[in-house]
């Protein structure tokens, strides 16, 4: 078929001949191809030399022509000027991409229509990534969905024979405990302190999985959180002689409870290993860089061996001795997940006897 179209200017058609990431082709008023550039013939598969004076129609899949949608494209870009289209195209192989075309209507000094030009982008990569971010989603709600029932579970159906077991413990003591003999006695201590540690077991579990569902964000004072930090602490404050130390911290955008939590979960272990010798010391500092607010949670305590560093943010993981620190390897790992919650990250800088300073970011995306 004679090709009508009058040619782009040589410059600009060489200049859009290079462009490799998109196929520009220019198309008579029929719909046959009339120019044809390297981004063609890397998305389509076709060379210029098989497809100049073909018609365009042949990149559309048999249903779609069946259909006319080409055919309703031109009609579309005469009658507004351009026309614009997402769906499935045919390369030279007869394998499918998903396209973006636009197609926009060419005009000569008599305001007639002479061609169309033609922009096609293959979107099969960002296709397959929403598919696949889709699927992930479609995922982890199913999996929020168990872990819902998981807590359901766990805060019914194994508490209560905890419960039981706690109960008739206290049975046997107060109706049958002259009849214990002296190891008798010691071994319903044993289930009664076992039952107590699930119990703490169970709900810090609970705690880990409730972590920031069903609460807003918003503006919290972190000078606020502390100052409440002191008062609930006090007897603490008091007993061991603790000096805290912050000035000037930020408001940051946050899950108010879950980042209560996060300063508790620090005071707390910095209290819990602290040297026995010293007087613990606490300081809280922050700066802003890159969208993000950097804390520093600094003591003068025990410290943490190198090899212990990443191991103390698992759950349920322990460094020490249930005799000489009392707990359960819980805080934590609250800690990551509170601060992951945030779009931050948590780490410790540490050496045995030295202090630790517990380092995390919280994202400000406000």
């Amino acid at each position: 078929m004679q090709n009508n179209l009058s040619q782009p200017q040589p410059l600009l058609l060489k200049m859009l001949g290079e462009i490799e990431d998109y196929a520009i082709l220019f198309l008579d008023q029929h719909g046959c191809v009339g120019s044809w550039n390297k981004g063609a013939e890397k998305i389509k598969g076709y060379t210029a030399e098989d497809m100049v004076g073909m018609d365009f129609r042949l990149f559309y899949t048999e249903e779609a022509r069946v259909n006319k949608i080409p055919d309703q494209l031109l009609e579309e870009a005469i009658q507004n000027g351009k026309a614009q289209h997402r769906g499935w195209r045919v390369k030279k192989d007869g394998e499918l991409f998903w396209a973006h075309v636009t197609i926009t209507t060419v005009y000569d000094e008599d305001n007639q229509v002479i061609g169309f030009s033609k922009f096609t982008r293959d979107l099969t990569d960002k296709l397959n990534a929403e598919k696949a971010l889709k699927e992930y989603a479609r995922v982890l709600e199913f999996r929020n969905k168990e872990l819902e029932q998981f807590v359901y579970i766990a805060s019914h159906d194994l508490q209560e024979p905890l419960l039981t077991v706690k109960n008739f413990v206290g049975l046997l003591k107060k109706e049958y405990g002259e009849l214990f003999d002296e190891n008798g006695t010691l071994y319903l201590n044993y289930i009664a302190e076992s039952a107590e540690k699930m119990k703490h077991l169970i709900k810090g579990l609970l705690d880990y999985a409730r972590l920031g569902t069903h609460e807003p964000k918003e503006l919290v004072d972190c000078n606020d959180l502390m100052v409440g930090l002191q008062s609930e602490f006090s007897n603490e404050i008091e007993t061991h002689g603790v000096e805290i130390v912050y000035d000037n911290l930020p408001r940051v955008p946050a899950y108010e409870l879950a980042l209560k939590q996060l300063f508790q979960h620090l005071f707390s272990n910095a209290v819990k290993f602290r040297k026995k010798e010293e007087v613990l010391k606490i300081q809280v500092t922050a700066h802003y860089e890159d969208c993000h607010w950097f804390f520093q949670f600094r003591d003068n305590g025990i410290g943490i061996e190198e090899k212990y560093k990443n191991k103390i943010f698992l759950i349920f993981q322990r460094l020490n001795s249930q005799e000489d620190y009392v707990g359960h390897g819980i805080g934590l790992s609250h800690c990551k997940k509170i601060v992951e919650l945030h779009g931050g990250e948590i780490c410790v800088k540490s050496a045995l006897n030295e202090g630790s300073t517990f380092c995390f970011s919280l994202k400000n995306d406000r």
